[in-house]
């Protein structure tokens, strides 16, 4: 009996992480590799794009650089949680 998946912390979380996981997507790289592009877990970043996880402002740019992409793409737009 596999376990129930935890939800997204929120919605803004779930949008970056949406926004992440598009981007490797398109690159057409699998969690293990982009995370060893990016320079973090694979585990790590599978939690960012199920918003299970918020990064910090280092690993954003981590993660934009290793996705071969802007901060702002990845962040432009979102609306922010209360």
């Amino acid at each position: 009996m596999s376990a129930t998946p935890k939800p997204p912390l929120n919605a803004t979380l779930a949008a970056f992480g949406a926004r992440v996981r598009a981007r490797r997507v398109e690159l057409g790289w699998s969690q293990e590799d982009a995370a060893q592009e990016i320079g973090v877990h694979w585990t790590y970043l599978g939690q960012v794009e199920r918003g299970q996880r918020s990064a910090r402002i280092e690993n954003i740019l981590k993660l934009s650089a290793g996705l071969q992409t802007t901060p702002g793409q990845l962040l432009d737009g979102l609306d922010v949680e209360d």
